[in-house]
This record gives structure tokens, C-alpha cells and sequence, in this order.
């Protein structure tokens, strides 16, 4: 194994440094003149570096109110005449749009300006913050505040005036669960909206000093169907790709930041009562709170005390038909500001820390999170995490480390450190004393954009195992243009490789994934384009390389211009049962181990105009299970009442056919939602979910009012059934309140 791994090690960083020399060349956009402004800038360094935006300080006062007639708007220089991105990108926008901003000593000020190009009502899903981005006619902002064209900051609005904000990472990502302190106002007019932000600069860091950011104005109009950036954005990537941002050049560097103190406490009662265990109602109370410390600009102390999460959105439940455990995503947002730093090294089924596994099963008592940047080319974070003892569980310290190096244009080198350690007596439990995880990972991303991928390798440590096996290591490599793309995974893991706090829902195996996918743009009216994928993932026993799954599927794709999609495809599926398994996942008997399995399958989906009040997702297939059939439809459908809301409803069935003892098996599951908001400051949102695999009914209702800036008060209804007599088997009710001091 040691030979394949520096292999792969020498080809992947021959190829980093090739591709990084080759992501000099041109871009395929034409040289533009400079708006002006000083020539600072490193050529080598930024894409789009001919696009500038001059930012003055304002003269006078401004008033939010939509109006943009104050003195300081008609100075401030306007960025207009944007590119389309979507669906073609080889001219300017047909909807026109202009951008000013400017600034003071407390605030960063953004005005904009959007024309219609046709007549009818502007698309607004809700009034929802951080609104879906695809269903909204909207403003985003981005700002590359270090330069470094991998993190920042996004802000924007929707046409109803719903506020977007989050924390930028990997380039082009946005986690939309960080909110801060700004305000925004938008009105609407006859033949244009208008929208008028104010951005206070201790919400963000930035360089002391600096005189250039990054800067990009993205626009969606779905009325016209196009997407537009005031920089040129290649279709194949996000307007939030922050290799493709210009520049704002400042007339003097933004204010300096002192130190900074922010206390979010919070109150929180309940009331819960478990019928199935037959307990009386149980009460609870407990006060806990937040802070938050600026250290300069550049880097942020989280503390945290006694935290409740109640109020995060409920996890969507799936049917779970696979032999190893599904992967839930991270909704609390303490461990989401600056997620990145911590929750992306490894690949997307070997994270070496993923913090779900805090506090789940033992509350957390408290924590701290230090985070930020060390000039533009260093990036830091530390997290600690202490859990209580439960019955049934020690008590336990969390630990990460994570360090990250910029280097060439916008690749970096990171290190992690993890450790999972008992501090209460284990003696009683099954659990290791200490587990730790240490790895290196180095990030390629090109100039351009066009080269993507990462290698990395990581060690775990854990009391009572001795063996030389507790090494996982990988590598991805992608290349994208407009018309094709391939990309080439590749993934080992050891028997004994552990990573307590992590997910790694596979041990002992070798993995190597090809993909390529080609996309035709034809002249016909109806049809943006159309295009095949074709991905083979093999699975192999490290120890003999025996092959033990292979998966290989094509889809054939068809995305129309008016935002429909249709795909076609078929799959061939080989396993080699390497331990027993019940493919119900309802434990009523077990394939055995050793055995193989060979089937096809083909499925259709199809994905409607989502501009329309009505809109759906459904996806079918037919074709073997293991030793039998398996037939199943799921999909989604979703009816809009603008702006205030939609409801919807999830599903899937599926229909097993298979040897006895199972026979024929069916499952169920629905999931409707009603998503409701009154105002862009009160919410209500309640989910159903009918779970026949799981034998549960759940029901979760949440109102939210936000009656002040990043300060709420919830109230949280849960109740579980058992679907055959509703007989309920939990309960719970939940009142929380915080307020946001600063």
C-alpha cells in the first residue's frame, strides 16, 4: 500500500505544480479597459483584475430608505453594464443594473439599482432570511476581504427585500447559517427595484491596511431567465467563485478595528414527556449564553456556555436501504461559523472531524472557538469542546487544530490535529480512553478555476490498538470547461483507521473513481443544452485487492431554457458482501457474507421550471436489488404563495421484492411542510414526516421572531406517533430567548 500511496503523492504534486503554471494562460474573456483607480494589482494574482471598482469615502449623510437620491450615491462611481452568465456567457446582460458603494468610519454602504427588461410581477419565494438563491429575483454582494480568492463574505437581498448573509470558504461556498449585525432597505418601483445596504466593518475581518479587496455583483432575473455578474463569470462556474472577482480598490485603507465584545444570553424552558418509557412530564430551565471577541480584524473568540440548540431545523429523513450510515449535515450554528477551517479536510466519506458527534448524546457544558487570519496567507482556527457525564456516557473534551498556508495563486497546505479524550471514569463503558486524528492535506485550485482537487493523508490514535494499519489517505483531481469536465477520486482506508469524532462509515477497503461528463450547446429554441456523465467506482480489498464493489452509471441530460432539467440514466451495480446484511434494514434476516451480487437498474427524473407557483422534483426507477427487484418514485412538490411562503410535500416509495423470509416489502415515506413568513422578521415553519421503514410519524412546529437584529424567540413543538394507533410516544414543547448585546 505505502508504494500506491507515493505514486499517487508524486503524480498528484507534479500535477498541482503543472497546473498551476498552466492556470497563467488566458482566460476566455478579452482584455476589458480599467475603470481606473490605482494599478496595485498583482496581474499574475487575480483573474479579472482589469475590472475595478473605486471606493470613496461619502460626503453627508445617507438615509436608508430605498430612494438613493443623497449626494453620496450620485459621486460614488457605478458598476454596470454586467456580463451574463447564464445561459450563455459571451456577452453583456440584456437587464440593466447598477451597483455604487461607499463608506465611513463605522459603515460599509452598498446601493443597487435593477431595471426590469420585462413586464410582470418580480419572483419572490418568501421573505425568508438567507432565501434560496434560485428562487428569488436577487442582489448578492460578495467580498474576497484577504484577497485570497478562497474566503469572505457574501450579502444580499431579494426583490421583497429578505436578507442573505454568510461566511465564504473552498472559493465559491457560502454557509448561510452566520448571521450578523446590518441593515438593509428595498423598494420597489413600477419598472425597477432598489435596495440600499449599510455593512458595519466590525462584523468582518479584514487586513489592517489594505487598500484592495475582492468584488463581485452577481443579479438574478428569473422573469428574463439570466444571471449576470459585473465581472465575467465563466456558465460553468457560480457567480460566487471568487477567482473570477474584481477588485475594490479603496482611496484609503478601511478603518482599523479595535477589540470587539458581542453577549448573546439566552433563556430556555421546557416542557417533554416520554410515553413509551411511561415517565410523568419532565420540566427544565437553564440560562446559558454566547460571546463573541473581536481580536483586531483578523480573528474571532467564540465562547459558549451551557448551549441549547433546540431551535435547529429538523434533519429530513430519507429511506435507508444502504449497508452503512447516512451522513446528516451540521445545523447548529455555533459549530458552523467558520466551518471550513475545521469540517473539510478529507474527502465527502472520510471527514477526519465532523462535529455532529458533540453533543448529540451528552450536552455540551461549554466551549471556545478562536478563528481567523494571519495576514492573507495564513489561516488559524482552535476549538474546545467540554460534554457532561450522562448514565450512560463519560464525560469528554473535544479538540481541533487546524492551520492552513496559501500558496501559488489560490492553492493551500493545511494541517489538522483532533482529539476525542475521556475526563470522567470510563471503566463502566465501551468506550477508548482517547482518540486522536492528525493529517495533512494540500488543496489545489488553479488561477482559473479550471483545476480543482486535494490530496491528503491522515494517522489515528487510539488507546488499546497497536496496529500499523491506522493510516486513510486520498485524492481528487478535477478538471472543468463550459462543454466537459473529468475528475478522478481516489481513497484508502485501514482496517484499524478511527476517527471517533468523524464520519468514516467504511474501513479496509481501496477506492478509485473515474468520472467525465460532455455537454453539447445545440441553436434550438427550447434547449439550453444536452450531455452525457459517465462515473465507475470500484471498491477493492486492500489486502489482495479483491474487487468487492463496483458501481458504474450513465445519465444522459437534457437542461431546457426555460430552468427544467430531464436525466436518463442506467447503472450496473456489483457487491461482494464482505459482512452479512439485511437490505430491508429491519433486522428480519441477513444476507450472508462472502456472497455476490449483480444487477441493473434505470431511472428518470425530471426537475420543473422552478419560476412557476407550481413547481416539482420526481425521480423512478426499476431494476434488481441484491437477490431480488426493487421499483421505487420519489420526488418533491412545492407550491409558492409569494412572498410569504410555500407548501410542500416529500416523498418516496419503494418496493422490494425479494426471496423469503421478506417477500415483498414496501416503504413509505412523506414529509409535508408548510413554511410560512408573516414578515421578514416572524417565521413559522411545520414538518411532517411519515417514516414507515422507521415506524414514526414526527411532527416539528417552529415559530421564530427575530425582534431585533440576531435576536430571537422561539417556541418548538415535537411529538412522535406510533402511525398504526397515534399513540404518542415523546413529546416535547420549548420556549428560548436571546438578545444580541454589543
Amino acid at each position: 500500500m505505502s508504494k500506491i500511496y507515493s505514486v499517487f503523492l508524486l503524480f498528484f504534486l507534479l500535477y498541482s505544480a503543472f497546473s498551476e503554471i498552466k492556470a497563467t494562460e488566458n482566460t476566455p474573456f478579452p482584455p476589458y479597459s480599467k475603470v481606473g483607480g490605482e494599478d496595485t494589482i498583482n496581474q499574475d494574482e487575480v483573474v479579472n483584475s482589469d475590472f475595478v471598482y473605486n471606493i470613496k469615502q461619502k460626503t453627508g449623510e445617507i438615509t436608508l430608505d430605498g430612494a438613493v437620491n443623497e449626494p453620496a450615491w450620485k459621486s460614488a462611481q457605478k458598476a454596470d453594464d454586467f456580463f451574463m452568465v447564464l445561459p450563455y456567457d459571451t456577452g453583456r446582460s440584456r437587464a440593466e443594473s447598477e451597483i455604487m458603494m461607499t463608506y465611513d468610519e463605522e459603515y460599509l454602504y452598498v446601493a443597487a439599482v435593477f431595471y426590469d427588461s420585462l413586464p410582470g410581477d418580480r419572483i419572490v419565494e418568501s421573505l425568508s432570511r438567507d432565501f434560496n438563491f434560485g428562487s428569488n429575483d436577487n442582489f448578492l454582494l460578495f467580498l474576497d476581504t484577504y484577497q485570497n480568492q478562497t474566503t469572505g463574505y457574501s450579502f444580499g437581498v431579494n426583490a421583497a427585500g429578505a436578507k442573505w448573509d454568510g461566511t465564504m470558504s473552498d472559493g465559491h461556498a457560502v454557509n448561510l447559517v452566520w448571521d450578523c449585525k446590518w441593515e438593509a432597505e428595498t423598494r420597489n418601483y413600477d419598472n425597477r427595484w432598489v435596495t440600499e445596504m449599510r455593512i458595519p466593518f466590525k462584523s468582518i475581518s479584514y487586513k489592517n491596511g489594505a487598500k484592495q479587496w475582492n468584488v463581485q455583483f452577481s443579479r438574478l432575473d428569473l422573469k428574463l431567465n439570466e444571471k449576470s455578474a459585473w465581472a465575467p463569470v465563466p456558465r460553468q462556474f457560480p457567480t460566487a467563485s471568487l477567482a473570477y472577482a474584481g477588485v475594490l480598490q479603496w482611496d484609503s485603507p478601511p478603518p482599523e478595528s479595535n477589540l470587539q465584545f458581542s453577549l448573546i444570553p439566552y433563556a430556555f424552558g421546557s416542557a417533554s414527556r416520554d410515553f413509551e418509557a411511561d415517565e410523568d412530564i419532565n420540566y427544565k430551565k437553564k440560562l446559558g449564553m454566547d460571546a463573541k471577541v473581536g481580536l483586531g480584524s483578523s480573528f474571532n473568540l467564540d465562547l459558549t456556555y451551557n448551549p441549547d440548540f433546540s431551535q435547529a431545523e429538523v434533519d429530513q429523513q430519507v429511506t435507508n436501504l444502504d449497508r452503512f450510515e447516512l451522513f446528516y449535515p451540521e445545523k447548529r450554528q455555533f459549530f458552523l461559523d467558520n466551518s471550513d477551517l475545521f469540517a473539510n479536510y478529507g474527502s465527502r466519506r472520510i471527514r477526519p472531524f465532523f462535529s455532529r458527534r458533540i453533543g448529540l448524546d451528552a450536552p455540551v457544558l461549554g466551549g471556545a472557538r478562536l478563528s481567523g487570519n494571519m495576514g492573507s496567507d495564513w489561516r488559524v482556527g482552535i476549538m474546545d469542546m467540554q460534554t457532561e457525564k450522562t448514565s450512560a456516557l463519560p464525560a469528554s473534551n473535544f479538540f481541533v487544530a487546524s492551520v492552513q498556508r496559501k500558496v501559488f495563486s489560490r492553492s493551500n497546505i493545511g494541517a489538522l490535529f483532533v482529539n476525542k479524550e475521556l475526563t470522567s471514569d470510563y471503566s463502566s463503558s465501551e468506550s477508548n480512553g482517547y482518540n486522536r486524528v492528525a493529517g495533512l492535506e494540500y488543496n489545489l485550485a488553479s488561477k482559473n478555476n479550471y483545476w480543482n482537487g486535494e490530496f491528503f493523508g491522515l494517522r489515528s490514535f487510539t488507546q488499546g490498538v497497536s496496529s500499523d494499519d491506522q493510516f486513510s489517505q486520498g485524492m481528487n483531481l478535477e478538471y472543468s470547461r463550459q462543454q466537459f469536465s473529468f475528475e478522478v477520486d481516489q481513497s484508502y482506508v485501514g482496517r484499524e483507521f478511527v476517527a471517533e469524532t468523524g464520519y468514516v462509515p467504511r474501513n479496509d477497503f481501496f477506492r478509485i473513481t473515474p468520472e467525465a461528463s460532455y455537454r453539447f450547446y445545440p441553436d434550438i429554441k427550447n434547449l439550453e443544452y444536452h450531455g452525457i456523465e459517465v462515473e465507475a467506482g470500484n471498491f477493492y480489498c486492500p489486502e489482495d485487492f479483491k474487487l468487492t464493489d463496483r458501481d458504474v452509471s450513465f445519465d444522459y441530460f437534457f437542461q431546457f431554457r426555460d430552468r427544467s432539467r430531464l436525466d436518463i440514466e442506467g447503472q450496473y451495480t456489483h457487491v461482494l458482501l464482505r459482512d452479512k446484511f439485511d437490505p430491508t434494514n429491519k433486522d428480519v434476516d441477513y444476507l450472508p457474507s462472502g456472497n455476490s451480487y449483480n444487477w441493473k437498474k434505470a431511472n428518470v427524473r425530471y426537475e420543473s421550471d422552478n419560476r412557476k407557483l407550481f413547481q416539482y422534483d420526481i425521480e423512478a426507477g426499476y431494476g434488481g436489488f441484491y437477490n431480488g427487484e426493487r421499483g421505487y418514485v420519489k420526488g418533491e412538490l412545492s407550491y409558492r404563495y409569494q412572498p410569504y411562503g410555500s407548501i410542500s410535500m416529500a416523498f418516496s416509495y419503494n418496493d422490494l421484492k425479494l426471496p423469503e423470509p421478506w417477500g415483498r416489502t414496501d416503504f413509505w415515506l412523506i414529509g409535508p411542510k408548510i413554511d410560512i413568513t408573516f414578515t421578514d422578521e416572524i417565521f413559522f415553519t411545520t414538518y411532517v414526516q411519515y417514516n414507515e421503514q422507521l415506524d414514526n410519524l414526527n411532527v416539528n412546529s417552529r415559530f421564530q421572531w427575530r425582534y431585533s437584529q440576531v435576536s430571537d424567540l422561539y417556541l418548538v413543538y415535537t411529538d412522535n406517533y406510533f402511525p398504526e394507533s397515534m399513540d404518542s410516544k415523546n413529546r416535547s414543547l420549548v420556549l428560548k430567548i436571546s438578545y444580541w448585546f454589543n
